[in-house]
């Protein structure tokens, strides 16, 4: 999962990166308003993280020029403790979320994933395709009850694919959301890692349609 944080404060920005690195995101990172507006607008996310106190634009007008421009990626906004107004006028600009700083890192991992989840149409934190399931706070995949271990990498490829299921989601957009923009074009690494899956699970976990992406069945029946 590709995640936008937009955060001034280096060393918060440090310390959300990384929990958010350790949950399974992709994170991209901006300083600015103007740099958020414009990443927001050309990339794909599947979440954003955006503080409102930002150098050349604020967080509010971020958040409006994505949503006129018809960007409907989750987004959580960080506030000042104690401002409801900034959190009144976030949330009627199109903010799904808020988190008044300071805040536990944790728990905005959490509200992230939770974020993913409902804009994917599942409310449990346990994914269901096929006998499969995926546990996404544990970051494991079990079929028929039975876990196999997993690397990050092929981890977040399921995850990413169980958020879109019933979709065949072509190879590019899955390499962005696994390594961000700058190795989106490395798609035979995402065959290498669907064929690691398929060793673990059988070949029949993920289906491959030549010239169109991947779909996951979980080992339907």
């Amino acid at each position: 999962m590709r995640a936008l944080l937009v955060e001034d404060d280096p060393d918060l920005a440090d310390d959300v990166a990384r929990a958010l690195g350790a949950a399974g995101f992709v994170v991209d990172r901006c300083g600015d308003g103007e740099d958020a507006w414009f990443q927001g607008d050309v990339e794909d996310y599947a979440v954003a993280i955006l503080d409102l106190g930002l150098p050349r634009l604020d967080g509010l007008s971020v958040l409006r020029r994505w949503r006129s421009a018809s960007r409907t990626m989750p987004v959580l906004i960080l506030t000042a403790r104690g401002d409801w107004t900034e959190k009144v006028e976030g949330i009627d600009a199109g903010a799904d979320d808020y988190m008044a700083k300071p805040f536990a890192v944790g728990e905005l991992v959490a509200r992230v994933r939770a974020l993913v989840r409902r804009a994917s149409g599942h409310a449990s934190t346990v994914l269901t395709v096929g006998r499969m399931a995926i546990d996404t706070a544990r970051m494991a995949a079990t079929v028929d009850g039975r876990q196999t271990p997993l690397s990050q990498l092929e981890f977040r490829l399921l995850n990413y694919l169980a958020h879109r299921q019933d979709h065949i989601v072509p190879a590019g957009e899955i390499a962005e959301h696994l390594y961000g923009a700058s190795d989106g074009s490395d798609t035979n690494a995402i065959e290498a890692i669907v064929t690691r899956i398929r060793r673990k699970f059988g070949g029949a976990v993920i289906e491959t349609r030549r010239g169109l992406g991947y779909r996951l069945t979980g080992l339907t029946g």
